[in-house]
């Protein structure tokens, strides 16, 4: 065999231990676990995606809005590395619709989906020595790419009896000098959670007493469905400096498109005077740009989507998040301690001591998926062992089939 060692390759393992515990690499594992010969169709509730389903296809104006875009020949070419100025400044009031202040486009940047505006975040923070706060459970992405950029993490815990609120005493005990900014993810994933203000005020308030940034992944932004209405971080912006990241994927159900922002609340001025804006665009300048005839179909894609789009998407989530909720109950292996109340996710426990064969969480969805090709996520990928996140952004019909399998799934592998 020839000798490959002349070309000097070592392979990253930093690289391979941030890639296994994303959110993408247990999905595609699960998926290779699938029996072949299993000729039903598989029922994916893991992925954050519901535009695979007809009920959950993006508004016509968001489409014409891209093909008029393309056909004009005028965004061909590469954008600004912040982005082109009529994308930020719609972005800009279409956020501002909700603060007490308004933001300029100065204070938008705009990204290849909210992921970029992750890394960015975590990349304009990281030094040596310094630390972030990040939630448990929580998005996993956060702790890749922290983990990847050697910038250490320590998780505060969510509060499942509290409906997932942050433990502020946790954070407070957790941070130090070196303790750089805490994430805050509203609506919640995994959770499926959604803040009160009086709960986001506290934690902001809690940022400013230790000096810290609060970055808030905003990204399930408005969608809402139950009596906490949707309230954005950057309201107190003036308490505390604070990084929003979204994106256009969730709310108008079009994650491949790829467009994510990431703003600068900060009506004090606090985040350009430490220099953390101009880090910003430092590490935009050397990363890629979102595609820019999309950018140049912002405008029209924010001015002119209608409420009845919105609506009927918030109808068909509660829909589901109640057929969910109830469902749940019906086996008795897994608890849905709180009902979800916005984004696309509820986290549920698993009481592996009720089962036969099933060690945790991560064989549970292992087996799951290979017995009746039905795709969730162990809650160990969300830093919770033995919960499991499960997404019901799907079309009501399937979600019923979904939870058919997983019953039967649970009552024959339940201990006799």
């Amino acid at each position: 065999m020839e000798n490959h060692k002349k070309w000097g390759f070592i392979a990253n393992n930093e690289i391979d231990s941030a890639s296994g515990i994303t959110l993408r690499g247990v999905l595609n594992s699960l998926m290779d676990s699938r029996n072949p010969e299993d000729e039903r169709q598989t029922i994916t509730l893991a992925h954050g995606d519901p535009s695979a389903f007809p009920c959950f296809r993006t508004t016509q104006i968001a489409e014409d809005a891209i093909v008029d875009s393309l056909r004009s020949a005028k965004f061909n070419g590469y954008s600004p590395t912040v982005g082109i100025l009529p994308a930020r400044r719609s972005i800009a009031d279409y956020l501002s619709r909700d603060l007490p202040y308004k933001l300029s486009p100065d204070d938008v940047f705009l990204t290849i989906g909210c992921e970029q505006a992750i890394e960015i975040a975590l990349m304009v923070f990281n030094r040596p020595g310094a630390n972030i706060l990040l939630p448990r459970p929580g998005y996993p992405y956060f702790e890749a790419y922290a983990g990847f950029r050697q910038l250490e993490y320590r998780h505060f815990d969510l509060l499942s009896e509290k409906g997932w609120e942050v433990d502020l005493e946790a954070v407070e005990a957790l941070a130090d000098e070196n303790t750089v900014g805490m994430v805050i993810i509203n609506p919640g994933n995994p959770c499926g959670n959604v803040y009160t203000y009086e709960h986001l005020k506290k934690v902001t308030e809690t940022a400013k007493k230790l000096g810290i940034i609060v970055i808030a992944d905003e990204v399930y932004g408005h969608l809402s469905f139950a009596s906490n209405p949707f309230v954005p971080m950057g309201i107190f912006g003036s308490i505390a400096p604070v990084l929003t990241l979204g994106s256009l994927s969730k709310r108008w159900a079009v994650p491949g498109w790829r467009l994510g922002w990431l703003v600068a609340n900060d009506p004090n001025g606090v985040l350009k005077e430490i220099k953390v804006v101009d880090s910003i665009i430092s590490c935009l300048n050397i990363s890629g740009d979102p595609v820019t005839f999309i950018q140049a179909a912002i405008p029209l894609i924010i001015e002119k989507t209608t409420d009845d789009f919105f609506n009927n998407v918030i109808t068909i989530m509660r829909k589901c998040s109640g057929i969910l909720y109830d469902r749940i109950k019906d086996i008795d292996c897994l608890t849905c301690p709180h009902k979800p109340e916005g984004s696309m996710f509820a986290m549920v426990k698993f009481n592996s001591t009720l089962m036969e064969d099933i060690n945790d969480d991560t064989d549970f969805c292992f087996k799951l998926a290979k017995e009746e090709s039905l795709i969730i996520l162990p809650g160990t990928a969300f830093g919770l062992k033995n919960w499991l996140r499960i997404m019901f952004a799907v079309e009501p019909t399937s979600l019923q089939d979904g939870l058919l399998r997983l019953k039967a799934f649970c009552q024959r592998h339940a201990k006799k």
